[in-house]
């Protein structure tokens, strides 16, 4: 029997070859975190075409092409030749960082990506950085809107080198036209992750500050990686908030974690929050007490109108946060070893004692001025 014509043939194999892949993504800080589990979940997608992982050493993707460079090396653009879309990960946020080394690091680093990446031809480049750059305060609406003025401020840990990347990415397009920054706010992030509000939670009491008025509103990390995928295979672009659906009241937290709170006035949390961090003995300034104190609670409107939906609801992903931080013991941001763990809770009533002995104390002063 003759073989069939070759233009038959030619055919017929269109008809089953897989249709043309996606687009090629490279993805810094890829060797752990956040990197990590993006590079895994974009190298199993049928929707793009190869990533490019970039880091200081080699993950386990054994799928993705490594390059093992630090990302404030401009020889990182030759490695970005070919590249569609890149996704910037490689951030310093570790609490134990010396600040000014972190910023250093994050915003040099940005800096770097951003002109490397116009350099190289990328059109689009996806930044990460935090619901907290809207800053927590008690007149915030719940929800707030995604378009909602940027009002924190570089008091609490790592939002000022969050607000400095932010920046960078508003110049970037008009520095290099052609240029697309789209930017990627997660919550609260759980998840393998550890910050001054997860660890909140490893306190033997939460602190809850008179008069304030909490909403807490978390973000799996799974979920922010399904939210950058969308920004990366642009089915949503611009500045996107990324969290559970809704939000959690202070008194919620306290029954379904079952940690009682323990109440300070505000001039006393934050005077001895501030002198704790300035000399030396917790790793969280003063800053930080704000996001346990106002609401920051933002709508993820723009990401729900591109279909996109979180897997979690806040009650589950608390769960999962006490559940990794089971056994860990941390006073006012210090996370304590073996030997100091049975005194934790006496630590926490010592705090509240000297609170309580603090008040006592302006009254009595008032009363004799009178």
């Amino acid at each position: 029997m003759s073989s069939p014509d070759p233009q038959v043939r030619a055919a017929r194999n269109k008809s089953t070859s897989p249709p043309p892949r996606g687009p090629v993504v490279a993805v810094t800080g890829a060797a752990s975190g956040v990197g990590a589990l993006l590079t895994e979940r974009l190298a199993a997608s049928e929707e793009v075409k190869q990533v490019v992982a970039i880091d200081e050493r080699r993950g386990e993707c054994a799928e993705a092409e490594w390059h093992i460079l630090d990302v404030r090396d401009p020889a990182i653009a030759d490695r970005l030749r070919g590249a569609d879309v890149v996704v910037h990960l490689a951030l310093d946020l570790d609490l134990e960082t010396d600040a000014a080394a972190r910023t250093a690091y994050n915003v040099r680093g940005t800096q770097t990506v951003l002109t490397a990446a116009a350099a190289a031809g990328v059109h689009r480049v996806v930044l990460c950085t935090s619901t907290m750059v809207y800053g927590a305060l008690p007149d915030n609406e719940l929800p707030l809107s995604e378009n909602a003025e940027l009002r924190a401020t570089a008091e609490a840990t790592g939002v000022g080198d969050l607000l400095e990347i932010e920046r960078l990415g508003r110049r970037a397009p008009r520095a290099h036209p052609g240029l697309n920054v789209t930017v990627v706010r997660p919550a609260v992030l759980v998840g393998g992750t550890d910050t001054a509000l997860t660890r909140y939670f490893e306190s033997p009491r939460l602190l809850v500050v008179a008069g304030s008025r909490p909403a807490w509103q978390f973000c799996h990390v799974d979920d922010l990686c399904s939210a950058l995928e969308y920004a990366v295979l642009e089915k949503v672009d611009g500045e996107l908030a990324v969290g559970c659906d809704g939000w959690l009241e202070q008194e919620e937290v306290e029954e379904l974690s079952g940690i009682r709170r323990m109440e300070l006035p505000s001039a006393v949390a934050l005077g001895a929050a501030a002198r704790l961090h300035r000399i030396g003995l917790t790793p969280s300034p003063a800053g930080d007490l704000a996001y346990t104190m106002y609401p920051w609670v933002v709508s993820g409107s723009r990401l729900h109108d591109a279909g996109w939906r979180p897997a979690y609801t806040n009650e589950e992903v608390l769960a999962q946060l006490l559940d990794e931080v089971s056994g860990r013991h941390t006073v006012a941001g210090r996370r304590l070893g073996r030997k100091d763990a049975t005194a934790a809770g006496a630590a926490g009533a010592t705090v509240a004692l000297l609170g309580a002995a603090a008040v006592v104390r302006r009254a009595r002063k008032a009363r004799r001025r009178i």
